[in-house]
């Protein structure tokens, strides 16, 4: 690989006058940055721009921690960041965590060495203090699913109120033994519309069966086990609403 100093060298200037040519052009001489550009040619000298961002403190990179990349779901949330960061002249780097929250905190190591200008989160499994740190410290964003009270900016909508029009719709169609395959009821997400699955229920005046409630887990395993459990139940339900997003019907 080609280095600086042999670009200097060829055009018998500075390492320092090499670098201005690149980042400063309009305060070295015309002929003299001619003689560099002609020796960068020459030798075909490649600027190395990861090196450049680092003393500069900047990468030009956004980290986004998905929590399974293949949720159709995050893959849509994905395209919309990714379009708008190559708008404003940033790259995505996509951090999956499907095994665990665990390697969360691997890709929050990225953030921490600099290696992008900022993280999107698009689950809150971490602890809600260590949220907390980042986000004094780094620009991190909170989407899809949140943390009460966290410090860092949220992205996210009602899941309260899209659960229980969700459920009213059913009841409004005549369904009166609705089942609820819920989300991870150990994030607000997942606890968010099974309120409004409860709400909605108690607000038409129809029992919560605690066994027409089962978690789901977001996933196809996870939803096709739920309904396994729900229609093995004694009394059916006759309609499920299901949190589930990856759930395929045949």
């Amino acid at each position: 690989m080609v280095k600086m100093k042999e670009v200097a060298k060829l055009a018998n200037v500075s390492t320092a006058t090499v670098s201005r040519v690149f980042h400063q052009p309009d305060q070295v001489k015309p002929a003299t940055r001619e003689r560099v550009l002609e020796a960068v040619k020459e030798l075909n000298y490649q600027p190395n721009v990861l090196a450049r961002h680092l003393r500069k403190l900047k990468t030009n990179l956004i980290l986004v921690v998905v929590p399974d990349i293949t949720n159709t779901f995050f893959s849509e949330v994905l395209r919309g960041i990714e379009a708008v960061a190559t708008e404003n002249q940033y790259r995505v780097i996509v951090g999956d965590a499907e095994r665990g929250p665990e390697y969360e905190y691997d890709y929050v190591n990225l953030l921490r060495q600099k290696q992008a200008d900022g993280m999107i989160l698009l689950s809150a499994r971490m602890e809600p203090e260590l949220i907390d740190e980042l986000a004094s410290q780094y620009a991190v964003v909170l989407a899809c699913d949140y943390v009460q009270a966290a410090q860092a900016p949220i992205v996210s909508i009602d899941n309260v109120g899209g659960a229980e029009r969700a459920v009213k719709y059913l009841i409004s169609l005549g369904h009166r033994k609705i089942a609820h395959v819920a989300g991870p009821l150990n994030i607000l997400l997942g606890v968010d519309r099974k309120n409004g699955y409860v709400k909605a229920m108690n607000e038409a005046g129809l029992p919560v069966d605690p066994s027409f409630i089962c978690e789901g887990r977001f996933s196809y395993e996870g939803g096709y086990k739920a309904a396994q459990t729900l229609l093995a139940n004694e009394e059916l339900p006759d309609a499920f609403f299901a949190q589930v997003m990856k759930w395929h019907l045949e």
